[in-house]
This record gives C-alpha cells, sequence and structure tokens, in this order.
C-alpha cells in the first residue's frame, strides 16, 4: 500500500512535514521535543525557533574541534549529558546518571558511535551524524555482578578498532566517567586515558547560535512556568493545607506540559527553612506574611538548563526592613557582578574585582558567584575571593558562553535568606540578560 504524506499524524495539522525547529512533524516519532502549547507561546512572545540540525552540526564540530586540539584519538562518554551534546538522543536520563549503560565515542575524524541500553539502539537513528549504533557498554555492578571486568574486556576492544580506523591509531583517548573495570581494561591495552571532562566542558562553553535561540525559548518557557508557580503560591499559601511541595509540584507539572525535562534540585523553602539555605522542598505549611524562596535548576525544552532564582514576599503585611535591605542588597550584588561580564574578561579578575559581601553575609553566601551553564551548571565555576584556587579557572570569557550570577544573602543567626539569580548571554560587546522575571515589588520597598 502507498504511503502519502497526508496520511502521517502530525505533531502541528497546520505544518508541513517539518516543525518549526527543522524536526520531523511527526505524531509517532522517537525524538523528544516541545510541545504545542510551548511552540504556541513562543510564538506570541516573537521567539525565533532554532534550527536544531544546525544546532547538532555545531555540537559535533565543537567537541571535534576539542579532540584535535589536544592531539587525542577520540573522546568517549558515558555521562548523560555529554551524551546528549554530542547526539541530542536521550534515554531514561536520571537513571543513566547512577546507571551508566550508554556510552557515546566521537573519534578525531567526527566518526561518532553509539553503545545505548540493548533493548534501544533505534534511539539516536533519527540523527545520522550518529554512524552507528551498538549496545554492550554497561560496566557497572547492578547490571554484571561479579563479571565487570568481562564486560569491560567486551567493549574496551571494541573503541580500540574504532580509534584504529578512525584516529590513526592514536590511543589517546579522553573519557568522562567510567567504571573501574573500563578503565583498566584501557590502560591493560596501552590506552592512555585522558581527561573527558575538560574536553567536553570547554566544548559546551561556548553555544553556537542556534543553542542560543534553544535557550531563549527555554527561558521563556520556564519563566511562564515559574509566573504559575507564583500565581498558585500567593492564591494558596496560608490556607492551612498548602505545603511546599504543593508549590514546586506547580513548576513540575508546567515545566513538562512544555516539553522540559526535569528539575535537578529541591530547592525551594518559605520562611526560616530559607536559612540556612539548601533545605530541601519539604511538608512545611506555610504561613501568610513569609518570604518564599527557590532555585528553578531546571532542565526544560530542547534539554536546556534554565537557572534562575527568585525570592518572593507573600502577604499583606509589609515585610521587616531587614528583609527590605538584604534585597537590595542581594540585586545589587547581581547586578553589579553582571555589569562586569564582557568577552575577554579574565575569571580570576573577574572574582578580585566582583562586589563585596560586608562580614554579616559572608558565613551564609554562596557557593559562587556565577557559574556556567547550558544543558546543567557547567563550566565554569566562579568562586568568591576566599575560595578561589589559583589557576584553576585563569581562563577569559568568550562571547557565547552562558552564565548564572548568583546571590544568597543573609546571616548567620538569621531566620531568612534571599536567594536571586539571574542567566546572562556573553556578547560580542558586553553581555545580554536573558532573564526577565521581576523582582519582588515588596521586598524592594516599592510598596
Amino acid at each position: 500500500m502507498n504511503q502519502h504524506f497526508r496520511d502521517t499524524r502530525k505533531i502541528d495539522p497546520n505544518r508541513g512535514a517539518l516543525l518549526g525547529d527543522n524536526t520531523p512533524n511527526d505524531n509517532d516519532r522517537i525524538e523528544i521535543g516541545p510541545t504545542q502549547l510551548a511552540f504556541e507561546e513562543w510564538a506570541e512572545a516573537g521567539l525565533e525557533l532554532p534550527d536544531l540540525q544546525a544546532m547538532r552540526a555545531f555540537r559535533l564540530k565543537r567537541l571535534t574541534d576539542k579532540i584535535v586540539e589536544r592531539g587525542y584519538g577520540g573522546v568517549l562518554m558515558f555521562d548523560p549529558l555529554n551524551i546528549r551534546y554530542a547526539t541530542d538522543s536521550t534515554n531514561m536520563q536520571l537513571w543513566n546518571t547512577h546507571n551508566p549503560f550508554r556510552a557515546c565515542l566521537v573519534c578525531a575524524d567526527g566518526y561518532m558511535v553509539m553503545w545505548d541500553y540493548k533493548n534501544s539502539p533505534f534511539l539516536s537513528e533519527f540523527n545520522p551524524l550518529v554512524r552507528e549504533q551498538r549496545s554492550g557498554a554497561s560496566m557497572f555492578y547492578f547490571a554484571n555482578g561479579d563479571k565487570t571486568e568481562h564486560a569491560a574486556n567486551e567493549f574496551v576492544p571494541e573503541v580500540i578498532d574504532l580509534l584504529r580506523e578512525h584516529s590513526g591509531g592514536n590511543m589517546r583517548l579522553a573519557v568522562d566517567k567510567i567504571m573501574v573495570a573500563g578503565y583498566r581494561a584501557f590502560t591493560a591495552r596501552g590506552v592512555e586515558v585522558m581527561e573527558g571532562e575538560e574536553v567536553t566542558e570547554h566544548a559546551r562553553a561556548v553555544k553556537g547560535p542556534d543553542e542560543i535561540k534553544a535557550m531563549r525559548c527555554a527561558s521563556h518557557a520556564c519563566e511562564v512556568s515559574v509566573r504559575a508557580m507564583e500565581d498558585f503560591a500567593r492564591a494558596n499559601m496560608g490556607d492551612g493545607k498548602t505545603s511546599e511541595d504543593d508549590i514546586w509540584a506547580v513548576l513540575h507539572a508546567e515545566n513538562i506540559k512544555r516539553g522540559g525535562e526535569w528539575i535537578e534540585t529541591r530547592l525551594l523553602a518559605t520562611g526560616p527553612r530559607t536559612n540556612p539555605w539548601f533545605q530541601e522542598c519539604g511538608p512545611r505549611i506555610p504561613q501568610r506574611n513569609e518570604i518564599l524562596a527557590f532555585d528553578t535548576d531546571l532542565i526544560g525544552s530542547y534539554g536546556i538548563c534554565i537557572d534562575i532564582s527568585r525570592t518572593w514576599w507573600v502577604g499583606d503585611m509589609t515585610p521587616r526592613q531587614d528583609m527590605i535591605d538584604a534585597y537590595r542588597f542581594a540585586v545589587e550584588h547581581v547586578e553589579t557582578n553582571k555589569s562586569m561580564i564582557k568577552p575577554g574578561l579574565n575569571i580570576e579578575d573577574w572574582i578580585m574585582q566582583s562586589h563585596r559581601l560586608p562580614d554579616k553575609y559572608q558565613a551564609r553566601k554562596y557557593s559562587c558567584l556565577a557559574h556556567g551553564v547550558g544543558l546543567c551548571d557547567e563550566w565554569p565555576l566562579v568562586a568568591y575571593p576566599d575560595k578561589m584556587v589559583p589557576g584553576a579557572f585563569d581562563h577569559d570569557l568568550e562571547p557565547g558562553m552562558t552564565l548564572c550570577v548568583e546571590a544568597l544573602i543573609g546571616e548567620e543567626d538569621g531566620d531568612f535568606c534571599i536567594k536571586l539569580e539571574d542567566q546572562v548571554l556573553v556578547t560580542e560587546d558586553g553581555f545580554e540578560n536573558l532573564t526577565f522575571y521581576p523582582h519582588d515589588a515588596r521586598l524592594m520597598g516599592n510598596s
């Protein structure tokens, strides 16, 4: 029977064979992606969609260039986010983080091979840049018991054969995260195992034009989702039954509804649980006239991380003056550190020139003043001056890098903390703020 295009079930019935991001308009396709809701909201906002085919080619070239620059034969990746970067494919991402059943090899000539779960090699077949699909990279104890060495001895020779064929026999192999049995099997065969995370983090640090478009779209979806969470919190906090978990669940649901993927942490707290920070979202029933603070750490549309933080005053009373003072200082801290961002800025110089925290806020300050962001929190980490290790991040900012600038302001013996964070893009002559979510007017002292 002849199959006609008109018979294909579509994601968007109003479009032809391709969606606006240059992926198949096939309702039964394998690859995941944004929902119709997200596409509609982005169109209304006037956002330009990424070309995912071009984005995938850009990422593979970045990886290949970094391999060649370092004189390596290839990079072997087990980290599911590195695999996502190389292939744009997913498979049980969170389960994969603690059960490394997937692996991806990119050789010096750009030849890419994917080892996937034994029953799902098809999950990367939509991407023609992945030249082969195989299985058999599982070298963790749960899958192999007392025969992990056997599994490694089956897998490693395949990689070596590919290096001989596509890398001129260069046995300097970068590896990101590998099980002990695999590492031993490589070194026993004369492979020089190099630091793979250094390769992948530097490749991922500079975003191409389509990655930036994808991030703008993901950021819009995240902020719409945050708005739904704020509306819910303001309507329900203090009713005697709505918990922190109830509020946090709104962000999860709204993220998924737009084709987002997961949230990396549980960083939402209310009232006194905001100090110390890093208490995880829980069953506490917040009251009216309390602070609510959160950090999205959200893996959203296109697998892009949108990592922003806001703190709200929820209630009819006026916040205390020390809360207003702390909030205003947090805004000043973020804005001052953002204002320094430009291409060529050395990270260590940025650290030493950064906005200073007074003594009363030092004990509760955040773990960094900024960090990279892409598919997750990424290189570099920009420490505070007293935590800087000379030489660890002695690099310059480049156009196309995306960063999150942080503030956590509170006192060691206080009963609250203010958490703020914006996501920005390093441009050719400075920076572009990618975060538009407003600051809390009550905590700014404006009402």
